[in-house]
């Protein structure tokens, strides 16, 4: 008992060291910012504080060892509406495989925009043709228990952005761990995001032409191609740790109907500064949720709020979720997540 209570307070050590440090920000300085955009209106609501509570089909992008925790087919879709009629979706299906202690996840990220007309110095009211944007993620995920209570994770996914005649992809990995300690409940979750490749974009614009020697008539307008620098994708460590303070069975109080979890993730991004998330959960007989969420080191947005409903019929469960989000002069974000486990 000792030795658990000891490696707890290691990691609770660890979780305030790892966003303690002051660094200056380096904001701006890697692409694919939509891997950082969030996901499942659940863990929104916690502040995005989910790495160790990691147990529903989201948990293929919070961390992929979480999968485990499954023991039906789970299916997860949420929509959010942000800024500039930029629309951001996400769905995952996580399937367990019965007696064999491992689990596979599927799970893909759409961001879109309408398309706007081009506009120039020459043609400020539009010269009639149109440009859009969209990025994309796709990944397959495989978490196994290598132990009783120690389980791994991986995700590998494919990374497209897109930029009217441009474009870039590459490949990346997550990897994550979840610790179920054996005391009160006691969760620790890690992960590593977006390792791999890096981005640099091609396409026909860049196409140019090029007179290498003025003085030689016949080697003008040559094709030639603009150079473009890659740039690194938005890597993030994850330290997290959850616990029941209320629960049936688990908790440090012991109550049958209500439950109230705590969730902490510590984060270490290659870009920004470190990071903190709060976040609690309130449940009454698991069927009825109140969720609030906090975070330390973001410009906007450091409070989240939300809801949800969790019901069962014909054998299957179905879920709602709902996570209001403020972001000051923006706008408020709604995030809308609806799930199934058969």
């Amino acid at each position: 008992m000792k030795i658990r209570i000891h490696f707890i307070l290691i990691m609770m050590l660890l979780l305030a060291t790892a966003v303690s440090g002051k660094t200056f920000r380096k904001v701006g300085t890697s692409a694919a910012q939509f891997l950082k955009i969030g996901v499942g209106a659940r863990a929104l609501a916690l502040g995005g504080a989910f790495g160790a509570l990691a147990n529903d089909a989201s948990t293929v992008y919070w961390n992929p060892a979480g999968m485990i925790t499954l023991d039906k087919i789970a299916w997860t879709g949420s929509h959010t509406k942000w800024f500039a009629d930029i629309n951001h979706q996400f769905t995952a299906l996580v399937i367990p495989f019965s007696g064999s202690s491992s689990a596979l996840g599927l799970s893909a990220t759409f961001i879109t925009m309408g398309e706007e007309e081009i506009t120039t110095e020459t043609s400020p009211r539009g010269t009639g043709f149109f440009w859009d944007a969209n990025d994309i993620a796709v990944g397959i995920s495989y978490a196994r228990w290598m132990t009783n209570r120690f389980a791994l994770g991986i995700t590998m996914k494919y990374i497209s952005q897109n930029i009217y005649n441009e474009s870039a992809s590459t490949v990346a990995v997550d990897v994550g761990t979840y610790l179920r300690t054996g005391y009160k409940g006691i969760i620790i979750g890690m992960s590593f995001s977006n390792f791999g490749g890096t981005l640099k974009l091609s396409g026909r614009d860049l196409i140019r032409p090029y007179d290498p020697n003025p003085a030689n008539t016949l080697s003008t307008n040559v094709d030639s191609r603009l150079y473009t620098e890659p740039w690194p994708l938005p890597v993030n460590f994850r330290v997290a740790i959850a616990m029941e303070l209320v629960g049936a069975t688990d908790g440090f109080f012991s109550s049958f109907d209500n439950r109230l979890t705590l969730a902490i993730d510590g984060l270490h991004p290659n870009d920004d500064t470190e990071k903190l998330n709060l976040g609690f959960e309130y449940s009454w007989r698991e069927m009825f949720f109140a969720r609030l969420g906090y975070g330390t080191g973001y410009d906007l947005n450091e409070l989240a709020y939300g809801g949800g409903l969790k019901f069962g019929a014909a054998g299957s469960i179905f879920t709602f979720d709902y996570a209001f989000a403020p972001y000051g002069e923006l706008d408020n974000i709604h995030h809308f997540t609806i799930g199934l486990e058969f």
